[in-house]
């Protein structure tokens, strides 16, 4: 088996590593649920590349989550479901026709993309999509029946909250204003502070998971995404962590030897530097 550049080699290895008798023992046990973390994992390693600027790490890491999806669908073959061609015509037929704009015939090129036909493509997708899994015997809602069930699951915790209070809010589910907020997470806090007066570890995790959600609540209003905001705040935290280590260094210290006093002090000098 040699290295190529066509899609069909690394089909033929995921093949190979997943053949019962001569493959990889751990390729082999694996299924969807065990392998879906990896793919979780590999998509923000290619998001990490993207942000510090690596083409070379983002290279590899594409291939990788490449390798997700090859290995997602040779199980689903394996399975009597679908293959690898199968989610190519998938995608290459939603694009196709999400953009009639672009490869549509000469009519609709020239129209443009109309007030409300992304909604309309959306709306007929959705009933494709219903009518095939209620010909698979499948419950049609393959996310439930809820309003909010459409929210995916696996979504980071931010994400996920953000998002549900955005489709909430298309009903009229909303504060009018961010202020109000404020005081929600005030008195979150102080529902917090109540559980650690009782020592009640389950309502201290029901409160916190409270506070958190008013919080991205509150930056939604204030149109600032949680997720990035956080990203930022943990970059900033860890270059000026960076700069404390490195100072003990130059005074011959340790983070291990320093006292808490003797990093505060330094700390403070990365907040001026920065």
């Amino acid at each position: 088996m040699k290295p190529s550049k066509d899609i069909s080699r690394l089909i033929e290895i995921m093949a190979a590593l997943r053949a019962p008798e001569t493959g990889c023992p751990w390729d082999v046990e694996q299924d969807f649920s065990t392998i879906a973390p990896y793919t979780i994992e590999e998509a923000y390693e290619v998001a990490d590349a993207i942000a510090r600027g690596d083409l070379d790490d983002l290279r590899d890491e594409l291939g990788d989550l490449l390798l997700q999806v090859v290995y997602h669908a040779q199980m689903a073959e394996e399975a009597g479901e679908f293959a690898f061609g199968d989610v190519v015509q998938a995608i290459t037929t939603k694009m196709i026709r999400r953009h009639p704009h672009v490869f549509g015939d000469e009519k609709a090129r020239s129209a443009g993309m109309a007030k409300g036909m992304w909604e309309k493509i959306k709306t007929e997708e959705k009933a494709e999509k219903r009518n095939a899994r209620l010909a698979r015997g499948h419950d049609p809602e393959d996310h439930g029946n809820g309003f909010l069930d459409s929210v995916p699951v696996a979504l980071p915790a931010l994400t996920r909250a953000l998002k549900l209070q955005e489709k909430a809010a298309r009903v009229g589910f909303d504060w009018s204003e961010a202020t109000p907020i404020l005081d929600k997470i005030e008195e979150e806090i102080g529902e917090l502070r109540q559980a650690l007066a009782k020592g009640d570890t389950a309502s201290i995790k029901d409160e916190f998971g409270d506070m958190l959600f008013a919080v991205v609540n509150l930056g939604r209003h204030l149109k600032v995404d949680s997720e990035a905001a956080l990203s930022g705040t943990n970059e900033k935290f860890r270059s000026r962590f960076r700069y404390v280590e490195q100072a003990l260094e130059v005074s011959g210290n340790t983070l291990e030897r320093a006292t808490l006093d003797e990093m505060e002090a330094l700390w403070q000098q990365a907040k001026s530097a920065k």
